[in-house]
């Protein structure tokens, strides 16, 4: 058979790879716009058009890769939350726990601000108003997975301290960070916003050093 009869019956080499990264880059366009869209709107007033205007296609376009907002907001919120186990779970570290308590706190404290300084969405997306049930639970989860981590700082500085009271103190830890964080997302990139952290570092290590009879020593600033 003259070759060139046989390159026209060799099949075409397969395109998959490449069609999957174009699917791939496309899907976190995206999520990125509607990232920013849940920030601007929350999601209850988010919508699918919207998004497709912030990310500058076509609705049609968007419903080739998510059905509905929905399935936008959970493939995102999966995501994060995936981010969100890795930095909790580099920092709640036996080799840390080792660690002076407000050294600890900076190695627990720093990639949390950082996580959620990046991702502001989480916060819109975790906590606003009528989001999917299944990202709901999974945020349960991953809550109570990081009040158990802290339970454990709390036993490892304080052994003696009761389970109840440990878990009150992990309880009312969460809600001091949690509240921070809000202040610290609100302030200007920059001094001001290190300033913030700088005193929730102060307020968690003033609560947290009379139980675990750590002395008083101010975290470094950023």
């Amino acid at each position: 058979m003259p070759e060139k009869a046989e390159k026209a019956l060799k099949p075409e080499e397969p395109k998959q790879p490449r069609r999957q990264a174009r699917g791939e880059r496309r899907i976190a366009q995206l999520l990125q716009a509607a990232a920013n869209v849940f920030c601007a709107n929350g999601y209850t007033a988010a919508s699918t058009n919207a998004i497709a205007r912030e990310a500058h296609v076509s609705p049609g376009t968007l419903y080739q890769y998510f059905p509905n907002k929905e399935a936008i907001a959970i493939e995102l919120g999966e995501r994060l939350m995936h981010e969100m186990r890795e930095a909790h779970g580099q920092a709640f570290t036996p080799r840390n726990l080792e660690l002076p308590l407000p050294e600890l706190l900076d190695v627990v404290v720093d990639p949390m601000i950082e996580f959620n300084c990046e991702n502001p969405v989480f916060l819109a997306l975790m906590h606003g108003s009528e989001i999917p049930g299944r990202i709901a639970e999974e945020h349960d989860a991953l809550h109570a997975s990081l009040l158990t981590r802290v339970q454990e700082v709390i036993a490892h500085y304080a052994p003696a301290t009761p389970a109840d009271e440990r878990a009150r103190v992990a309880d009312m830890t969460f809600a001091i960070f949690k509240g921070g964080l809000g202040l610290i997302l609100a302030a200007p990139q920059g001094p001001e916003r290190d300033a913030t952290v700088t005193e929730l570092k102060n307020a968690l290590l003033r609560y947290l050093s009379p139980l675990t009879a750590a002395p008083v020593t101010a975290p470094r600033t950023r």
